[in-house]
């Protein structure tokens, strides 16, 4: 993460009058809000963990840095607003120089009842870009060599990512819009189908359509990473086969750990990285599961990383812990209509949990390299987990 971060305690929306410009809501703490866990270091250890935490460029592949309410009952009247606020004090405790940050994940509700309405979407990019651009913390990343500046300058470079297209029907000049308006990192399907591609929650996987190859062909010619992380199998399968660039998976883990659609069969796995993509392995709270570690912990997300690297190799997998700051868990409940990624019954019987423990939000990911490091990883293997693996594939895409 370089010197510590530059954060003047600046929150959003600050230069505007509450009540009058917008309505406030008391927003959950960004930092200690549940007692998650700290991976615990011997003395030599800790200052190995500052030593690399001081030298690497660390990058996330999915988070998303809104802050929820307090009150769960709050959240649709928050998300109807069309206004979110940044968690900026958590990210910059975070040791991230950057992230992919998946906005409200297709939940704004602000001018349609369908989250990924063209304007929901637009809306949510430029309402994003008028709180940065009031800050000196954040700034939007659009090439690589952005994470190296923010390393070097105490900031965070943040890269706008949609999990899923907006409704833009044939009409694929709108991607041309979109990258205009800074996104660099796009998913081909959210979830359900559409015109491009069947996604994970379909019953028949249809794979890409003609004018998903098109959609392909067109985030290449303008430098967009592809994220494959909500496709179905099939559809993901001839993603990866149509680009001529690396595809990721921003956030999901393996099915042979935990066998439901959200994670991602060996073979996805495996064609993804012969075709040089990375793997991000994610933390949202009950997905990561393992039969081993069904209560969802930072040691159930480590046994997915452990076997994606064991898999693909170290130079394939790094992470994207798809966290925010709030009550994930009751946000899932409150908005399962539009996130359900899964049938009732699904996988293996596992318990509730409230939170992940160990990686509850942005605020943890350094937690991350305090595991490594206590298992045994090099510098070299755990500088290329948390970000020069993402800074390879992005320089190779965006170029700089």
């Amino acid at each position: 993460m370089g010197r510590g971060k530059r954060y003047s305690g600046y929150t959003s929306w600050s230069f505007l009058e509450p009540c009058r410009d917008f309505k406030p809501f008391k927003l959950a703490p960004q930092v200690g809000r549940v007692r998650s866990r700290v991976v615990e270091l011997d003395k030599v250890e800790e200052e190995r963990f500052q030593e690399l935490m001081e030298k690497s460029v660390v990058v996330s592949l999915h988070e998303h840095s809104f802050v929820l309410p307090e009150d769960p009952g709050e959240f649709v009247e928050y998300f109807r607003s069309g206004r979110f606020w940044v968690g900026y004090e958590g990210l910059a405790r975070s040791g991230l120089d950057g992230f992919f940050d998946g906005l409200l994940n297709g939940l704004a509700l602000i001018r349609s009842p369908d989250p990924w309405d063209w304007d929901n979407v637009v809306h949510q990019i430029g309402i994003y870009r008028a709180d940065l651009d009031h800050q000196d913390l954040l700034f939007v990343a659009t090439r690589a060599e952005d994470f190296l500046r923010a390393h070097r300058e105490g900031r965070i470079a943040v890269v706008i990512h949609l999990e899923g297209p907006p409704r833009i029907g044939d009409d694929l000049t709108k991607v041309d819009v979109l990258y205009g308006l800074g996104v660099r990192c796009m998913g081909v399907t959210y979830s359900r189908g559409n015109e491009f591609g069947s996604g994970l929650a379909d019953r028949v996987d249809r794979g890409l359509t003609d004018l998903g190859y098109a959609l392909v062909e067109r985030m290449n010619k303008l430098g967009i990473l592809i994220d494959i992380s909500h496709a179905g199998d099939r559809t993901s399968l001839e993603v990866i086969e149509a680009s001529r660039d690396p595809v990721v998976v921003t956030h999901a883990g393996a099915r042979a750990l935990w066998p439901t659609r959200r994670m991602k069969p060996d073979e996805v796995i495996l064609v993804l990285a012969e075709k040089g993509g990375v793997f991000g392995i994610e933390a949202a709270p009950h997905t990561t599961l393992t039969r081993r570690n069904p209560r969802h912990s930072i040691e159930s997300v480590m046994e997915h990383f452990q076997y994606v690297e064991k898999l693909v190799g170290i130079d394939h997998v790094a992470f994207g812990l798809d966290t925010l700051f709030g009550d994930h868990v009751a946000l899932h409940r409150v908005f399962s209509a539009y996130l359900s990624i899964s049938r009732p019954g699904e996988g293996p019987e596992h318990p509730v949990v409230e939170y992940v423990d160990g990686l509850e939000n942005p605020s943890e990911f350094a937690n991350v390299v305090r595991w490594l490091i206590k298992h045994g990883y090099s510098d070299q293997e755990i500088g290329k987990v948390i970000g020069e693996n993402v800074l390879r594939v992005a320089k190779r895409v965006w170029g700089g």
